[in-house]
């Protein structure tokens, strides 16, 4: 019998009892699609949280806070030699004074995060300008995006106590002169009080709800101001930028081995991916609980489609059909529901994704009060194609492996036994 004889007959028997093969074939899209819509939710949360972390932060950033010897710290030399690493594009290293500071403009007064950069290496590590420029002369700073708007005056802080918005410095602050003062943690000593000249206001940070109030000033101000409060220079914060993202785990590597603590976003995502691979695995097998309810009604269709047939089967026998070949036709059969269910699942699926993408971030923010969704981004599921193809694998396997107990038994009807059956 070609290939093509096989499809004809099963395909005739599937005719004969439509409404039980449509109903098995139903059971089977249910826990498929079921199968697909549960992992896909795990995959949508996986990749959204991914997204946020790769967009808000610089993904080729590497911090190096210290060294794993608590007693020492990052040296300048220790500095330049990570400069060194291959696929490196720049090294940048900021301090803090041990001090509690303040800066003043006139009426205007705001807390002072005041922090010691190299402008060259930040500019390389990619330090945008908003307005102004570098500073070029001694005494002239960076200040941050939000440092005018934390400017305010004693009577706006009150009336923000009772609610109202703090506008802060109105215009430009590039130009303006202002005051530090700062006074050290422990308490002892005088404070200090220093000029400086606003150059240039940084990038704005990538997410509204990000906050950029530092005061950036030369690393050369670090031993001044130091020794003025009578204080030891802070150790240095060394940041490494890697010149792709692809290389940022082996620079990371490469400096544990030197024994230094090391965080970038690859240590995140790798904890975060070998949460979800779990989350995703148990999703999936809970899917699967799903297909092995419908393999029943399979295994029941097929049991009905051998007992029908058995005179049929019979006659294909009397004629030389070889057992093997009536054993495939059984289990091409099943396969047949299980193919058919997969594909409708699929189809099923990717409309239940759509749906729940496009309606989830309207309740969320319906119920928040918003009329848009706005930055509001979220992928409640994500049906990528290897999930399709595990979903598919054990679908089909399933339906499968329930037709192959009856197609066994269809080549064990005994012929003669068969042929006696009335029609």
């Amino acid at each position: 019998m070609q290939f093509k004889d096989q499809l004809g007959f099963i395909g005739q028997h599937m005719k004969r009892n439509k409404l039980r093969v449509a109903t098995t074939i139903l059971a089977a899209t249910m826990g498929c699609a079921f199968l697909i819509v549960l992992a896909s939710v795990g995959f949508g949360l996986h990749k959204t949280l991914s997204d946020d972390i790769l967009e808000n932060r610089t993904v080729t950033k590497i911090e190096v806070p210290g060294k794993e010897d608590s007693d020492s710290v990052i040296t300048p030399q220790e500095a330049e030699a990570m400069r060194g690493i291959p696929h490196v594009k720049a090294v940048a290293e900021r301090s803090r004074p041990q001090a509690e500071g303040e800066a003043r403009l006139g009426e205007r007064s705001a807390y002072a995060d005041l922090v010691f950069v190299q402008y060259g290496n930040e500019e390389k590590a990619g330090l945008a300008l908003s307005d102004g420029a570098m500073p070029a002369a001694e005494g002239e700073v960076l200040v941050g995006y939000h440092f005018a708007q934390s400017l305010v005056t004693e009577e706006e802080q009150e009336n923000a106590a009772e609610g109202e918005e703090l506008d802060g410095f109105a215009g430009s602050l590039v130009g303006q002169t202002f005051e530090i003062e700062l006074k050290p943690f422990e308490g002892e000593g005088e404070p200090v009080i220093r000029e400086f000249t606003v150059a240039g206001v940084t990038e704005e940070p990538a997410k509204d709800w990000m906050m950029d109030s530092s005061i950036y000033a030369d690393a050369s101000w670090s031993k001044i101001i130091a020794k003025s409060l009578g204080t030891e220079e802070t150790p240095r914060e060394v940041l490494v930028y890697a010149d792709e993202l692809q290389y940022v785990e082996g620079i990371t590597e490469k400096l544990k081995k030197d024994g230094y603590y090391v965080y970038s976003v690859t240590e995140e995502l790798g904890s975060m991916n070998m949460f979800f691979t779990l989350l995703k695995a148990g999703l999936i097998f809970v899917g699967t609980i799903a297909i092995l309810i419908a393999s029943i009604g399979i295994f029941n269709t097929m049991t009905m489609a051998v007992t029908e047939r058995t005179r049929e089967i019979g006659v294909m026998k009397a004629i030389g059909a070889q057992p093997k070949l009536i054993q495939r036709l059984f289990l091409m059969e099943s396969a047949a529901i299980g193919i058919i269910g997969t594909v409708l699942a699929v189809i099923i699926s990717y409309g239940i994704s759509m749906l729940a993408n496009w309606l989830v971030p309207m309740i969320v923010m319906s119920s928040l009060g918003e009329e848009e969704t706005g930055d509001f981004n979220i992928l409640i599921s994500v049906i990528p194609w290897q999930l399709v193809a595990i979903s598919a694998a054990i679908s089909i396997g399933v339906a499968m492996i329930s037709g192959w107990r009856p197609a066994r038994k269809a080549t064990q009807i005994d012929v003669i036994q068969a042929l006696r059956q009335e029609l």
